[in-house]
């Protein structure tokens, strides 16, 4: 049998190991979240651009056909 100090040493070095091990999990997961939320927040801007660049495009769509509407109006 293992005398009690190695055996206390040799727990130790295995739980040193297993909390380096959850550590670089920590990190990475933090990594991963953080260019998710990057991610998402480029996603969010890109749509509200392209929302915003569609309603314009309706604006001016709903413009052109109000001077029509008004033209065809004004010829009765």
């Amino acid at each position: 049998m293992d005398e009690p100090e190695n055996h206390t040493l040799r727990l130790l070095k295995e739980i040193r190991e297993q909390v380096r091990t959850i550590d670089r999990k920590i990190d990475r997961n933090q990594v991963e979240l953080k260019d998710s939320i990057e991610g998402l927040r480029r996603f969010t801007a890109g749509e509200s651009v392209l929302g915003r660049y569609a309603a314009g495009e309706v604006d001016e769509r709903l413009d052109a056909l109000e001077r029509r509407i008004s033209a065809l109006e004004e010829r009765r």
